[in-house]
């Protein structure tokens, strides 16, 4: 009978010998001491439909067959069935100390024990406390705080002190590169898949991206990046009166499919900024707070002082929370009017902010970033030796990103072959980010205690993934 066979087929699978070669062929994900409560919710079935008709249809799924969370502990999340992935995503690089870290979660409950909300018309400890010790990660003078909910409202704040400084309109931003889907931040992206159709970017100016995959002047060009930086001085020249308010850009393009700006790039494009009176803007929404490995802050790495830093994600690791950090002098440009955020500097939302950087250093999450990046991109650049597909290896710690194409020399996207790649990865239990204008860029931010363990499951399995191709 079915029942007979089933029961067969259940003790074979459960034989050591058979459970091995099951393993072997497609990657066991690493034990983990933790199992989540029963899910008692509706189903996904009932979940799918009150989204459908009370959400709005902008929103998208990232699988063809979505999956529902509703338990999550660390660097793994599970679904209401209890499945277990490990995941590589991070959601969307926001979760740094890891889901449900057990110092976050204390730190928001006891601060929502006394009390939840005050805004800064009143003093609160939690807020002037955090602000003192996030300025300490900072360089001198970096040292006054403003505090937000989102990375786009901080990069919209950014641009409104540097028009308001320097008394200059015109703005410089990169293509490719995403800074949010405020009005005002739309304009700033350079990225067609996430701009309306409507008027935006007043004042903005795209320069060209310096990437020596894609770009007219690859990483073989000895010039390169005196070229890719020169752009932004003819922009300067040609696209504006001379004269800027500010230069924004990302360490590593996050959403623009992990992308690195090469060494140098931005000391000789922010001395052009500089020259022309604007201001210098590290957005370190997500490449801040020690996911690199080798530097806290993205703009470390290239050897640069921007004269604003924003950042988000993982600061808050999921809480809404957000800021931008500048000198005395500029955070003052907007004190000549009221200026207010409801929900920016929220002591609970502080409290976690002050956890996270206590769990980043007291767990060496910095070091481990570094560890398991070079382990990752080590065994990403062996799959690119096995596999044709792969073009190209980026990033630094863990914030990475495999690009995937047709041909390598004419470099089409594989934007379809990927699409299958990332499905199966998560049949088998492993959640990636997809990214780049293509949608043929892997992107790989997890939270940042993931493990040795952790790395070899993910090789196993996109290795098995590709092969099927």
């Amino acid at each position: 009978s079915l029942f007979r066979f089933c029961r067969m087929l259940h003790r074979s699978l459960a034989r050591p010998s058979v459970a091995r070669v099951f393993a072997r062929c497609y990657g066991k994900i690493p034990d983990f001491d933790y199992t989540p409560p029963e899910y008692k919710g509706p189903s996904k079935e009932e979940v799918m439909k009150k989204r459908k008709q009370y959400l709005n249809p902008a929103l998208f799924l990232l699988y063809k067959e979505p999956i529902m969370i509703t338990d999550a502990k660390m660097q793994y999340m599970f679904d209401e069935n209890g499945k277990r992935y490990l995941d590589l995503f991070g959601g969307i690089t926001t979760i740094s100390a890891g889901h449900c870290h057990p110092e976050v979660v204390k730190a928001a409950k006891d601060q929502t024990d006394k009390v939840t909300h005050t805004t800064t018309i009143y003093l609160n400890n939690q807020i002037a406390e955090y602000a003192e010790e996030l300025a300490s990660k900072l360089p001198k003078g970096l040292d006054v705080i403003y505090f937000t909910n989102s990375g786009s409202e901080a990069n919209d704040l950014a641009m409104l002190m540097s028009r308001l400084y320097t008394g200059s309109f015109d703005f410089l931003a990169l293509r490719n590169a995403y800074h949010g889907l405020s009005y005002s931040m739309m304009g700033v992206t350079g990225l067609h898949t996430w701009k309306q159709s409507t008027p935006q970017g007043f004042g903005v100016h795209h320069c060209m991206n310096p990437n020596l995959y894609r770009g007219p002047w690859g990483a073989d060009d000895p010039d390169a990046v005196h070229k890719y930086a020169n752009e932004v001085k003819d922009v300067i020249q040609h696209g504006c009166p001379g004269s800027v308010a500010g230069f924004i850009a990302e360490y590593i393009q996050g959403v623009g499919g992990s992308v690195v700006l090469p060494d140098g790039y931005l000391k000789e494009v922010y001395g052009h900024v500089r020259e022309a009176g604007g201001l210098c803007i590290a957005d370190e929404v997500q490449t801040g707070f020690g996911r690199l490995g080798t530097h806290f802050w993205g703009f470390e790495k290239n050897d640069v002082r921007p004269d604003i830093v924003t950042m988000a994600k993982s600061i808050g690791n999921g809480t809404p929370l957000a800021a931008l950090a500048t000198t005395r002098e500029i955070a003052e440009s907007i004190s000549g009017k009221l200026h207010f955020n409801t929900y920016g500097g929220n002591p609970v939302s502080c409290a976690v902010g002050r956890a996270v950087l206590r769990v980043i250093e007291q767990d060496g999450l910095q070091k481990n970033c570094l560890e398991r990046g070079e382990q990752l991109l080590e065994g990403f650049r062996k799959l690119q030796e096995k596999h044709d597909i792969i073009g190209d290896v980026r990033g630094h710690g863990l914030m990475l990103g495999v690009e995937f194409v047709k041909d390598r020399k004419t470099k089409e996207p594989a934007t379809k072959e990927f699409l299958e790649i990332f499905e199966d990865c998560k049949n088998h239990n492993l959640l990636l980010g997809k990214g780049g204008l293509y949608g043929n860029v892997m992107r790989v931010k997890p939270p940042m205690c993931i493990t040795k363990e952790d790395v070899e499951f993910t090789l196993e399995v996109l290795d098995q993934a590709i092969a099927k191709i």
